[in-house]
């Protein structure tokens, strides 16, 4: 469930969700996967409306993708300001989601409609839709495949040409399947994953489905910011020439640069 409602019906399999997550690489006789922290390299400005869904950063800026009905949209917004340059809103009727860069162009998926919009990335102009089965949740791509989640444990592989699903990547820590897979982007050769309500990220090998790794990014957000229960961790972008990570949530103020620290106190 992705919108203001639920949070209650699902507060304690989104704590035993937390709690396995936490804890599934130190059970007895299984693999150890590493754990890592952060630090904070610098903080940006951020919409706090901005119900981010997808974030990716290209050519020296941010293009975000938001949600709920009614206020979703794609816009082209400046990483050290946080203003918004240009954008386009979707009709009420869809509720934005994940989005992706590809070449000289911008997908954004759709919630439950099935239906995702390809933008021409200059002017945001819609070229065509294409659809899918299911709900769409996150999207990212390398340079030759597209990859898109679904709220589920697999990824969707599609063609960068065609936009039809090729395959599907089944996400795993060890023998634990991993769902709710949410906001996807390509970092060095792996699809890193926000997993919903919670504050991980997972690493993922794109070839064999495994978690890698896990980020640990509770209390990134001050708890001064109140904003709600929907405010959770959602957004990765990177910029992979000069090797920056970005991080964000839904309705957050602030968006994070942030560094990697191996965790080795777990």
């Amino acid at each position: 469930m992705k919108t203001l409602f639920g949070i209650v019906l699902l507060s304690v399999s989104t704590a035993f969700l937390q709690s396995s997550l936490a804890h599934a690489s130190h059970r007895p006789g299984t693999r150890r996967t590493p754990e890592y922290t952060f630090k904070v390299v610098h903080s940006y400005p951020h919409d706090a409306n901005a119900f981010t869904q997808g974030l990716v950063y290209h050519d020296g800026f941010l293009y975000e993708g938001t949600g709920l009905n009614g206020h979703s949209s794609l816009r082209k917004v400046r990483l050290e300001t946080g203003e918004v340059l240009k954008q386009v809103d979707l009709s009420p009727e869809y509720f934005g989601e994940g989005i992706a860069v590809v070449k000289d162009k911008v997908l954004e998926l759709t919630w439950r409609s099935g239906i995702s919009f390809v933008y021409n990335l200059e002017d945001f102009r819609v070229l065509r839709q294409f659809s899918y089965s299911g709900e769409g949740w996150g999207l990212t791509n390398n340079a030759t495949e597209i990859f898109m989640s679904d709220g589920t444990a697999d990824i969707r592989v599609l063609d960068p040409q065609t936009l039809q699903e090729k395959r599907r990547i089944s996400v795993h820590d060890g023998s634990t399947a991993v769902d709710r897979l949410n906001e996807l982007e390509w970092v060095d050769g792996e699809i890193y994953a926000n997993v919903w309500e919670t504050d991980r990220i997972a690493r993922i090998s794109p070839r064999t489905g495994q978690v890698l790794g896990w980020i640990d990014l509770a209390g990134l957000l001050s708890p001064i910011y109140n904003r709600g229960s929907d405010a959770v961790l959602n957004g990765i972008a990177y910029d992979a020439v000069h090797k920056r990570l970005f991080v964000t949530g839904k309705l957050w103020p602030k968006l994070f640069e942030i560094k990697l620290v191996p965790n080795t106190g777990k």
